[in-house]
């Protein structure tokens, strides 16, 4: 009767630690350090009350309509045509540029800082539907995008 009990235990103790060594493998141990490497850069900014010029790019193949919230009226951005917005004081109430496709696509946004004084935001095909919309530059220098 002993060695019976003691046949039974030997395969479940196998079980057990064949499923404990499985769970562990698919474990992805995190390891605290420094980003001295691999930093993720700064969040895209401006110093408040900076002008800032803002240029936007159509990289996509078909025509994206953009608008200047407060600023402007909806206008045509032909593919691969560049416009440019006056100066723009950092100080004056949040700033929005609204941006949509006319055949209804995703649009994937890249924004970038080529100089201290200019946001450049390059629209691209793609992203999850609805895509990015909104470039909103707030009045203490943030840049998101919606």
């Amino acid at each position: 009767m002993v060695t019976r009990k003691k046949k039974l235990l030997f395969p479940a103790v196998l079980v057990a630690v064949s499923l404990f060594l499985g769970y562990t493998e698919r474990l992805n141990p995190t390891l605290a350090g420094t980003c001295a490497s691999k930093c993720p850069p700064p969040p895209l900014g401006f110093v408040p009350g900076q002008l800032v010029n803002v240029e936007v790019v159509n990289r996509t193949a078909s025509i994206v309509l953009l608008e200047k919230v407060q600023g402007t009226d909806a206008f045509p951005l032909r593919p691969g045509q560049e416009v440019r917005f006056q100066r723009w004081t950092g100080t004056e109430p949040n700033m929005s540029v609204v941006f949509w496709d006319a055949t209804a696509l995703p649009l994937l946004t890249r924004v970038s800082k080529p100089n201290d004084d200019t946001l450049r935001i390059e629209l691209r095909p793609g992203g999850r539907p609805p895509g990015d919309r909104t470039i909103y530059i707030l009045n203490d220098g943030r840049v998101t995008i919606f």
